[in-house]
């Protein structure tokens, strides 16, 4: 069991820095992100304090590892949103994504539909055009990528997909989550 793994996971959920989560504990910045790595253990008692302020009892920690993974989710596991004023369509292929380190999305683009605009982030995406052709805009740079084409880059200016062909655009996107 990866003990540093599941406590940064219960942090990010918690949506706690590693020195907010270092000073609810009385411990070091450095000493969590020595936990999370693996670098070190906790004693117990550090253990227990730790998993006091994530809201999580032992029991759950450790019960949750023996459940199985679920690998294989079906069209009956995505959920859809549609924003017609900006004329795209999302659709989350594995749900909760949006709480794990990546976000599988597919995501379709009306005729001159454009994806809401993302603020810089320390989050990397890629996308694969699957159909259509798309303009990137990121900060003040500009791309273009068509079908059979993959786009992939860090998230460290304020970024948005604009549909640029003249029907429907179609895209796979993974966007991993970002990191405080």
């Amino acid at each position: 069991m990866q003990i540093g793994k599941k406590i940064k996971n219960l942090r990010l959920k918690k949506g706690l820095t590693q020195e907010e989560l270092g000073e609810r504990t009385d411990l070091s910045k450095g000493y969590i992100s020595q936990l999370e790595r693996e670098l070190s253990s906790p004693s117990i008692d550090t253990f227990f304090s730790i998993l006091e302020v994530l809201g999580c009892s032992p029991k759950q920690f450790f019960d949750d590892e023996e459940r199985e993974q679920k690998v294989v989710y079906s069209e009956a596991d995505q959920t859809h949103f549609i924003d017609d004023e900006r004329g795209y369509e999302i659709q989350w292929l594995v749900p909760e994504s949006n709480e794990k380190e990546m976000e599988p999305i597919r995501l379709m683009l009306e005729k001159k539909g454009e994806f809401k605009q993302f603020e810089p982030s320390l989050s990397e995406t890629f996308a694969y055009v699957l159909s259509g052709r798309v303009m990137i805009t990121l900060g003040k740079n500009i791309y273009y990528a068509r079908a059979g084409e993959s786009i992939y880059f860090h998230a460290s200016h304020e970024h948005q997909i604009h549909n640029v062909y003249d029907g429907k655009t179609e895209l796979i996107l993974v966007a991993t989550e970002s990191y405080l």
